[in-house]
């Protein structure tokens, strides 16, 4: 009864199982094992890995990138490089930002092979020459020898000073520093300071206004000496309209033919010290010693571009009396010394100008003088007394 029952049941399920099909080997039936293996499939269901038919949504994603792919659109990936498309966009940028910043970049390759001196650190030495030019401190005391030398360079138009030890020297007026006032003998502060004042600009009027230089009249030179010094006033003014060896303005102003010569650059070299002390009549007495180095050329239309440098050296004794105690022109100075040395300038020529040595012949009548009779000597030694009021035979320098 019961194997009966087993067998419908079999028949039945393969039936169902089969969806009214023929079953493998053509049968109405199947075997014991074939139906062992479908009962325990049946109760364990489908497996969680099995794969799964995809959404409609998926479908049409994975078409819409079939197609870009087909046209060569495909998106970067997040794993993948930049595509193709977007590496050659990416080159043409960087080639069009160079093309730009190539030309600005090469010109400052450029310069700085012509002068490495410009790079910070200056790691090729090439800028010892210019860490050289520090200006040095003011002069306070009398040094006690030259200058040291300097390398040999020849000035040139750009850089009149070049081989000089006055490359370091002050420009022009900013040399002249005048000490700080104090009060001497009858004399207050405040008048001790308008004599430095008064010394210092008698300095520059005389030796770096450049009307001056130019060889015009000195007038507020003149003007700043007081009246009562006819004797002096009378041999400056005969020095500037006809000049001798007995009537010559060199010795007090410094002067270039601007028919022959011009100033190169506008800037004079300057160094040295002012001094005061109280004097013998109720005054105080400023003593300045300074050296002025002037760079020139030649104006005539075939002459080279040679520089040449004149180097002066200048002594005064200045006074400033109490007007309460001495009948003085107020703000005037008195001229009591005034002594020079001049370096690289014409022997015996007596015109009332400086000229000048230079290396090549000129084409210009300039004069020219004897020759030197004097030792030689460092025009720039400014630890060597200038004897007073003396005459110094003219001599040669050792360098300029």
């Amino acid at each position: 009864m019961s194997d009966g029952s087993s067998e419908e049941h079999r028949s039945g399920a393969a039936e169902g199982a089969g969806g009214g099909g023929a079953t493998p080997g053509g049968g109405g039936s199947i075997s014991d094992e074939e139906w062992a293996k479908f009962v325990e499939d049946s109760a364990r269901g489908i497996p969680a890995s099995a794969p799964k038919e995809p959404s409609a949504r998926a479908r049409m994603v994975t078409e819409r990138l079939r197609q870009q792919e087909a046209r060569g659109e495909s998106p970067q990936g997040w794993r993948s490089g930049p595509s193709l498309q977007e590496a050659h966009r990416r080159a043409t940028r960087r080639r069009r930002w160079w093309a730009i910043l190539g030309l600005p970049v090469a010109a400052v390759l450029a310069v700085v092979a012509m002068r490495p001196s410009l790079l910070p650190g200056d790691p090729l030495g090439a800028g010892e020459a210019e860490a050289a030019v520090s200006p040095l401190p003011a002069e306070t005391v009398a040094p006690t020898g030259a200058p040291a030398a300097v390398d040999p360079q020849a000035p040139t138009l750009e850089r009149p000073f070049a081989g000089s030890p006055a490359l370091r020297w002050a420009d022009g007026a900013a040399g002249i520093v005048v000490p700080k006032a104090a009060p001497v003998g009858t004399l207050s502060t405040a008048q001790v300071e308008k004599a430095l004042q008064r010394s210092r600009k008698l300095l520059i009027d005389a030796n770096l206004d450049p009307a001056t230089l130019r060889g015009e009249r000195p007038r507020a030179a003149l003007a700043a000496i007081e009246p009562r010094q006819k004797d002096l006033l009378t041999l400056l003014n005969t020095a500037l309209g006809k000049p001798d060896k007995a009537h010559d303005p060199l010795s007090m102003f410094s002067r270039f033919d601007p028919r022959h010569l011009r100033l190169v650059g506008g800037v004079v070299k300057t160094r040295g010290r002012m001094t005061f002390k109280a004097g013998e009549h109720a005054s105080v007495v400023v003593h300045a010693d300074y050296t002025f180095v002037y760079p020139v050329t030649r104006v005539d239309a075939d002459a080279s571009t040679e520089v040449a440098r004149t180097i002066v050296r200048r002594v005064l004794d200045l006074e400033f009396s109490d007007p309460r105690k001495y009948v003085v022109t107020p703000g005037r100075i008195t001229v009591v010394r005034y002594d020079r040395d001049v370096g690289n300038s014409a022997c015996d020529v007596y015109d009332g100008f400086l000229h000048p040595s230079f290396s090549t012949a000129g084409a210009s009548d300039e004069p020219t003088g004897a020759a030197p009779s004097g030792p030689t000597a460092d025009p720039y030694d400014r630890s060597r007394e200038l004897s007073e009021n003396g005459e110094k035979a003219c001599g040669v320098v050792s360098r300029t």
